[in-house]
């Protein structure tokens, strides 16, 4: 049990040391990863519509 309380403290002591991005940094990152989620499912969902249509075009 000693090993395991001796862990979590080593844990909690490096992420003290830890050099932690500014707030505003973080924030304009999130908003980059968000943006292009969704310009990305934008495209590959027209691309399955489209693929989609010309499949059953093909089968017909």
């Amino acid at each position: 049990m000693a090993k395991i309380f001796g862990f979590f403290n080593e844990c909690v002591h490096e992420l003290k040391l830890v050099a932690w991005p500014p707030r505003d940094h973080v924030l304009s990152s999130v908003k980059v990863v968000i943006i292009s989620t969704i310009i990305i499912a934008v495209v590959l969902g027209a691309l399955d519509l489209g693929f989609t249509e010309l499949f059953r075009l093909l089968m017909k």
